[in-house]
């Protein structure tokens, strides 16, 4: 085959523009620190990056999820404290209102204090977090315990609330509003301040059993929170380690070896200056160049 000078240039010219895209990408991955930047660059690259990309999103929703059911177990924590602070000074007003010393207006006085003690635990069952109550089962969106003219009612959901925290792991965020706010504890209530006010101490001892056991329901339902919450904190930890092992299989997917990169832009960049000096000395002047 007979090599002609405009075969030369226009050799010369092509791997002068090959030359020219090698330093363009090299300059792209130094600036921009990825191996590419479209998916033609690299298609495997480029499909694998997708995969990595939609896992490690999922584990990072998965983490929000934590944050919420942490909130709501938090809250229910709270909320049962409270609650036992509450049955607690109720035991004590119970057994200081069956002492012999106490008068009529003493137990009316401790059965407004009860009064008092009761409304506080309505509010306690109808806690809320961002506008969903948290003791009412999958039924967020309405209180448990309604109270109208001095009388408590609960209407309970006890289906668990429950949140996916890892792929196909479930954990209720809630408790078992049964076993802590039933219609026994208000019903309960209403009675120890029924029978103070009429002076009535017949019942104390059957009521304070009452409360103690409701009080022992609601450490049980504590001690069920407080292990589910060690579940989550487990969870937490593996879901943590799979964002860094999910953030370092991306990494090395997409991310350039920033010192083959300047490496190689370097050696680039002098093949380019090596081939600009050979293309100069090959494309000779024309005629038109001489005509000039």
């Amino acid at each position: 085959m007979r090599v002609t000078q405009s075969m030369l240039s226009d050799r010369s010219l092509r791997n002068l523009s090959q030359s020219y895209q090698k330093l363009a990408q090299y300059q792209e991955q130094l600036s921009t620190g990825k191996k590419i930047s479209r998916p033609s660059d690299d298609p495997v690259v480029a499909m694998k990056g997708m995969f990595y990309r939609t896992n490690l999103t999922e584990v990072e929703q998965f983490q929000r999820n934590l944050s919420e059911v942490y909130t709501w177990m938090d809250n229910s924590e709270s909320g049962l404290d409270q609650a036992n602070s509450i049955l607690q000074r109720t035991r004590e007003l119970v057994v200081q209102a069956n002492s012999d010393t106490n008068n009529k207006e003493n137990r009316q006085a401790i059965a407004r204090e009860i009064e008092q003690l009761k409304e506080d635990m309505i509010s306690v069952a109808n806690t809320q977090i961002a506008g969903r109550y948290i003791f009412n089962g999958t039924n967020i969106g309405e209180a448990p315990v309604t109270f109208a003219d001095g009388v408590a009612e609960v209407d309970q959901n006890t289906e668990p609330f429950q949140v996916e925290v890892s792929s196909g792991v479930h954990l209720s965020a809630n408790i078992n509003p049964k076993n802590t706010f039933p219609q026994e504890l208000f019903d309960m209530f209403q009675q120890i301040q029924d029978d103070l006010n009429n002076d009535n101490t017949a019942n104390m001892d059957s009521l304070l059993g009452q409360v103690e056991k409701l009080n022992d329901n609601l450490s049980a339902e504590r001690s069920e929170l407080g292990a589910r919450y060690n579940r989550l904190e487990l969870v937490e930890s593996r879901l943590n380690q799979q964002v860094v092992i999910a953030s370092k299989i991306l990494s090395d997917n997409e991310d350039a070896d920033m010192e083959r990169v300047i490496t190689d832009l370097m050696t680039q960049e002098n093949v380019h200056k090596a081939a600009l000096g050979v293309s100069s000395r090959l494309i000779q002047p024309s005629l038109m160049d001489f005509l000039r």
